[in-house]
């Protein structure tokens, strides 16, 4: 498994140019979670008999389903770390935080039994730069989103795909975020009309900050309505060659 994230991730740079990274283990999450460790371009590789280890360091946030206010009651129940986790009965997880309770009991022991879907049906693509410095300037945010659409641009393109609803998101330097989306009467792919679109949303309101991060997604995509056209012609071919 190792070999195969290195190859995807290889091809990934070779086709686009862009890095990737990967997380291995015996499931999805601790897999999501082993791909943040060596980000942008790295990956990390959990083996069986470090799970549980890898698990109980973990910092209580890293756990899916744990959100900012979910964090700061574990935080009052002295729940820092999986270790803090796991020393916690089910009973009293569940007490604390209902149906989620069971969920962190399992987790933080290496049960999770989410499957994962390799043919999932794509809804939104999408790029976004963090920046290294704060930006207020005009000039270098429409640099730096012109620079974003055509990567998005390029990404529609690569998978013969378009969308029409254009979303700007957008992270001040408090790191409080702002999404802006229009949709279009049409689907767009090329790089100027997502630009466009999306300067538009920039202008759309003052912004409140420096800006720490934008990102465009373009979502409503065509892909499954030419899955189904394509299907349809393939059924259409079948029952004419049956009536010949």
């Amino acid at each position: 498994a190792t070999l195969i994230a290195k190859k995807i991730r290889d091809k990934i740079f070779e086709e686009t140019g862009l890095t990737a990274s990967a997380g291995i283990s015996i499931n999805k999450f601790i897999a999501k979670v082993a791909s943040d460790i060596n980000k942008p371009n790295g990956q990390k590789t959990v083996n069986p008999e470090e799970v549980l280890e890898f698990l109980e360091a973990l910092d209580i946030r890293k756990f899916y389903g744990v959100g900012k206010v979910t964090a700061e009651k574990m935080y009052q129940l002295g729940i820092f770390t999986g270790k803090d986790l796991k020393a916690k009965s089910i009973e009293f997880l569940s007490e604390k935080f209902g149906k989620s309770g069971v969920y962190y009991y399992q987790v933080v022991r290496g049960i999770h039994d989410s499957k994962v879907k390799p043919n999932r049906v794509r809804k939104s693509l999408a790029a976004e730069r963090t920046f290294s410095e704060n930006l207020s300037s005009e000039i270098f945010l429409l640099d730096k989103l012109e620079r974003i659409a055509e990567e998005v641009s390029n990404r529609l393109d690569n998978a013969k795909i378009s969308g029409k609803t254009v979303t700007l998101k957008i992270k001040y330097s408090d790191f409080s975020l702002q999404t802006r989306s229009k949709t279009l009467p049409y689907f767009i792919s090329e790089k100027n009309l997502i630009f466009e679109t999306a300067k538009s949303l920039l202008y759309l309101e003052k912004l409140k900050n420096s800006v720490r991060l934008l990102g465009i997604s373009i979502s409503n995509l065509n892909a499954d309505k030419q899955r189904k056209k394509e299907v349809t012609k393939k059924s259409v071919s079948v029952q004419l060659r049956f009536e010949f």
